[in-house]
């Protein structure tokens, strides 16, 4: 994948993302279809996945930009508890059987956490110049 860091592929500020904290919510063109999509930092790495459930195609977060568990140590989907690996989003317990999530390709450089754009992947909207640094809906 092209590593582009410009304006238009930043998702948030690095500091927005605390290890094992609240993920950021961000929207991708993804298959020329609008999907939510979210990052979470873990053991000092970022990961990006499509916000939805490999069980059913739901959003995860139990309230917005909520992933982990309470251990804080797997991603949980709050409609019917399947768990995942934060670092690979391959599915841990639950009903997702298996199926993991769809991961992004995402890095961090210059303080800064962007989207690498694939052929089938596009950043829409970001968290980058919300106020607040709240996850957006």
């Amino acid at each position: 994948m092209a590593r582009l860091t410009g304006e238009e592929n930043v998702i948030c500020d690095s500091d927005t993302l605390t290890e094992c904290g609240r993920g950021v919510r961000f929207t991708v063109r993804w298959h020329e279809a609008l999907r939510p999509a979210f990052v979470i930092r873990f053991h000092g790495r970022i990961s990006g996945y499509l916000n939805r459930c490999s069980h059913r195609q739901i959003e995860l977060d139990w309230e917005a930009g909520e992933f982990f568990d309470f251990s804080r140590q797997t991603l949980i989907c709050a409609t019917h508890g399947a768990r995942y690996a934060p670092d690979s989003g391959a599915c841990l317990a639950g009903p997702c059987a298996g199926a993991g999530l769809i991961p992004l390709g995402v890095g961090e450089s210059g303080g800064k956490i962007f989207l690498e754009p694939a052929d089938a992947v596009h950043l829409v909207q970001s968290n980058i110049n919300s106020e607040s640094n709240r996850p957006v809906s």
